[in-house]
This record gives C-alpha cells, sequence and structure tokens, in this order.
C-alpha cells in the first residue's frame, strides 16, 4: 500500500500506542482532532484531511465511541521504524 511520509509517521506513534481524540460538531461530524502519543504529547503531523484519509483508507477505527486507533490493516501497512528493529 502506498503511504505518504506523513501518513506512516502518525500510524507508526499510533501503532506504539498512541490514540487520536476527536470533537463533534452539532451535526455529528467530527470537526476537530488531536493526536497523541503514549506519553501524552501532541504529534503536530496530524491534521484533519490526513484523519480523514486515514479513516477512508481504514488504517484507523474508534469502537464505541472511544479515541481512534490503528486497525489490524494499519498495523500491517506500517514499515518499522529504525528505532523499532
Amino acid at each position: 500500500m502506498n503511504i505518504s511520509k506523513h501518513e506512516q509517521r502518525v500510524l507508526h506513534e499510533l501503532a506504539l500506542g498512541g490514540a487520536i481524540h476527536y470533537d463533534r460538531s452539532d451535526n455529528g461530524k467530527i470537526r476537530a482532532i488531536t493526536c497523541f502519543t503514549r506519553e501524552g504529547h501532541v504529534l503536530s503531523d496530524c491534521t484533519l484531511d490526513l484523519f480523514k484519509r486515514l479513516q477512508r483508507r481504514r488504517l484507523i477505527q474508534s469502537k464505541n465511541g472511544q479515541p481512534y486507533r490503528v486497525s489490524r490493516l494499519g498495523i500491517k501497512a506500517v514499515r518499522a521504524q529504525l528505532n523499532q528493529r
């Protein structure tokens, strides 16, 4: 699967235990997101457009209203980083 550098970076942080928290507008659509690493730092590379691309490709998922996490397909798509080999 062809994944951009920014998508790869966000998926890698999510695979390590991060999560994407979101805010919904009155009509139910997601209007703002914040990507957190497992240490609690905010990842600035994660934008709303990037989030929608990951969601459309089913690389991230949310269950029962919880924050978005990486899916099985997302784990398979992410390449290993040097610090994780």
